[in-house]
């Protein structure tokens, strides 16, 4: 039986939609997978469908500015993840998204944290500067300080 949860330490939702509490010392999240809306929201059903289709539209047009924000200036992952969190009050969906999210984030962090890991790209970027400064100096002893639509056939 599928219980909707993502993990050992998940809370799991039941197909029935009912939250099944975790085990004492199970994860830090308590409140379980669904709706945070609040319960006279919840217990009406005309109030709890309209309440999740205006998070959804909200939602939306976070993410959908996020999107755009992507070529353009601005803060655009951090803005889609925004949107996905006004999502994840309401969709069971959005919250496991979330939880993915956070712990491939975490796990790429330690492992970018790692001193093997931390040397490695510490000596590949020093060796990309210094390829870097060579090109560059080339470029100066061949053409000068001379910008490259301005150079002459030679």
């Amino acid at each position: 039986m599928n219980t909707g949860s993502d993990g050992r330490d998940q809370v799991a939702a039941a197909s029935d939609g009912a939250m099944m509490e975790p085990k004492a010392g199970e994860g830090e999240d308590r409140r379980g997978l669904g709706s945070r809306a609040p319960e006279f929201i919840r217990s009406r059903r005309v109030l709890h469908v309209s309440w999740q289709v205006g998070v959804f539209v909200v939602g939306l047009a976070v993410v959908a500015a996020g999107i755009v924000m992507l070529p353009l200036p601005g803060p655009g992952w951090v803005v889609i993840f925004g949107g996905m969190a006004i999502w994840a009050t309401e969709f069971v969906w959005a919250q496991l998204v979330l939880r993915w999210t956070k712990r491939k984030v975490t796990e790429a962090a330690q492992r970018a944290l790692d001193p093997k890991v931390r040397r490695r790209n510490i000596i590949l970027t020093v060796i990309g500067l210094v390829i870097i400064a060579a090109l560059l100096g080339v470029y100066v002893w061949k053409f000068g300080l001379v910008m490259p639509w301005s150079i002459k056939n030679q």
